[in-house]
């Protein structure tokens, strides 16, 4: 009787998690799923945590509803799978602001990402370049082209669109800047529309076309009671063993399968399993690579990571806008790159004594050394700079917290897809039990890292044999 698979998940964050509960509900029974987390704690960027007595995200606030088809998101899937899609809530106040000339103006509706498809509509924030985005006769970027979007719309719509509204709008996503980041990566709706129209506000429109949206449907959602619980809820589901604080330093194939060396170098564990799946970023696992797959390794490590800091306030009964937050451009100059009233926001955090709960992001790619300064004076800057963008000294917090993420966010230059697919490829050849998954391959965001992870697992449940059920 054949004895039953064998399978570590390296790495408890979300796709870690979902990889996790996608093989106990379609590998064989009684499927061996080990969880191995570097930390002490599971869920990577998803972290809930407790200010002023109240539940706050610490880490990744909300998720997409839907796919880019249309359909609903692999998140709100997951959540429905775990029995939590009762707890998805959705933001009361959708409206928020970009930070122009040191005040807030309404950030313009009708765009992707901040890419206008109708120019009379930015104008109260960028003054569009008049008479660029002309047809030339042939589409906008090659079959097999990839640029970068700051490029693209630079040489379209000009500097102000880019600096003012597209940089920001990606900013608030990737902390890093639209003339680095690949448009086929970060937007890969408006790829595939450019490979076929000959205008960016053409391709602009067609992206949005194919992918309508009913009037009224909310496009965010979280649980009430926090993301933690979607972690706990993976965890519970997955039926996996979980081991904190275990790091794994080395992977080495073997006859039947890989060794894992894990935990300290003075006593490490041995373990074999018959397949990996590696849900860690990309210079960890080009580490654990380096010795199976060298040429892999070297792909994927060259991937780099821009370092934030969250910095939130419990502030009694303050002045705010009725606003979900606000995007600040690179070119105002302040420490803050993006804010977010969580009780204007989200309805069920509003407190009826007025307390509010406002969080700042703070760091952007190559930035980094302003992230080395102490919590306190973080959390004093961030106020300062709130309370002038808005107008009106904030009172003082009565509770705060500083969540620093270093190296969180990938930044995807022009070609990351096609050099991933190359490493995917070249990894599948030669070792096809070992797989990748997470943000660093396939983009940022709780329902992309959520369908990494369950390709990952049917990939694994295919190259041991495919599933007995």
């Amino acid at each position: 009787m054949r004895r039953p698979w064998r399978v570590a998940v390296v790495g408890g964050g979300i796709a870690g998690l979902a990889a996790a509960v996608r093989l106990r509900d379609s590998a064989p029974a009684g499927t061996e799923i080990t969880v191995y987390e570097q930390s002490g704690v599971l869920g990577g960027k998803l972290r809930t945590g407790e200010l002023a007595g109240q539940p706050v995200e610490f880490g990744a606030e909300s998720f997409l509803m839907r796919d880019p088809t249309g359909a609903e998101s692999a998140a709100v899937a997951l959540a429905r799978r775990l029995g939590l899609a009762e707890k998805i809530v959705h933001p009361t106040v959708g409206q928020a602001a970009l930070v122009i000339d040191g005040g807030l103006r309404p950030i313009p509706g009708g765009t992707l990402v901040g890419v206008p498809g109708d120019l009379d509509r930015v104008a109260t924030v960028a003054r569009p370049a008049a008479d660029a985005d002309t047809d030339g006769g042939r589409p906008l970027v090659g079959p097999d082209a990839d640029v970068s979007v700051g490029a693209l719309v630079r040489s379209r719509f000009g500097d102000e669109v880019v600096e003012r509204l597209v940089d920001p709008m990606l900013g608030g996503v990737y902390a890093g800047r639209a003339d680095d980041l690949s448009l086929v990566t970060t937007m890969p709706a408006l790829a595939r529309t450019a490979r076929v129209e000959h205008t960016l506000v053409g391709a602009v429109r067609a992206a949005q076309a194919a992918a309508p949206r009913a009037p009224g449907a909310p496009v965010f959602g979280t649980l009430a009671g926090g993301l933690s619980t979607l972690v706990e809820a993976a965890v519970t589901a997955s039926g996996a063993t979980v081991r904190r604080n275990a790091a794994v330093r080395e992977l080495t194939a073997t006859d039947t399968g890989w060794r894992l060396t894990v935990g300290p170098t003075r006593d490490p564990v041995l373990v074999d399993v018959d397949a990996v799946v590696l849900a860690v970023p990309a210079r960890p696992a080009a580490r654990l690579l380096a010795g199976p797959a060298p040429a892999v390794a070297a792909g994927v490590g060259a991937l780099d990571y821009a370092s934030v800091a969250l910095v939130t306030m419990a502030l009694p009964q303050p002045r705010l806008p009725e606003l979900s937050g606000f995007l600040v451009p690179s070119t105002e100059g302040l420490l803050i790159k993006a804010a977010t009233f969580f009780t204007t926001k989200w309805g069920h955090l509003r407190q009826p004594d007025g307390l509010a709960l406002v969080r700042a992001s703070v760091g952007r790619y190559g930035e980094e050394a302003h992230l080395q300064r102490p919590d306190a004076d973080l959390a004093a800057t961030v106020h300062r700079e709130l309370s002038a963008v808005l107008g009106t000294p904030l009172p003082a917090p009565v509770d705060g917290h500083v969540q620093r993420w270093g190296g969180a966010l990938p930044q995807y230059t022009p070609g990351h897809a096609d050099r991933l697919a190359a490493a995917r490829a070249a990894l599948r050849a030669a070792h096809p039990t070992v797989v990748l998954a997470g943000a660093g391959y396939d983009g940022v965001g709780i329902p992309v890292c959520v369908r990494s992870g369950e390709t990952a697992a049917e990939e694994i449940i295919t190259a041991l044999g495919g599933s007995a059920r």
